[in-house]
């Protein structure tokens, strides 16, 4: 009988150390690096801008072209200009995604 009982208090106490080990956990920073920033300030976001300006640029030519044929100008209003302009503005400094 105390085979049985040592065998019962080392698996409770094996399922405790498991289940202690289990609830700790490390904080995880999610913030962008320094470097990530940087490159965002001085290289992504001069270029995301350049793209937003040739979207506005290419938007323009085309819609005339899209007015002729009777289609709305919201799609390629939003793929050409919104969203390069979101990519630019709106997201938070070295946020790549």
């Amino acid at each position: 009988m105390s085979r049985i009982h040592s065998f019962v208090a080392a698996a409770v106490l094996a399922l405790g150390v498991g289940a202690a080990q289990a609830q700790v956990t490390e904080d995880v920073d999610t913030a962008p690096s320094a470097v990530a920033m940087a490159a965002d300030l001085l290289v992504v976001r001069p270029v995301s801008l350049v793209a937003t300006v040739l979207g506005a640029g290419l938007f323009v030519l085309q819609l005339p072209l899209s007015l002729i044929q009777g289609e709305p100008p919201s799609e390629p209003a939003r793929k050409l200009v919104v969203e390069p302009a979101k990519f630019t503005f709106s997201r938070p400094l070295g946020d790549m995604e």
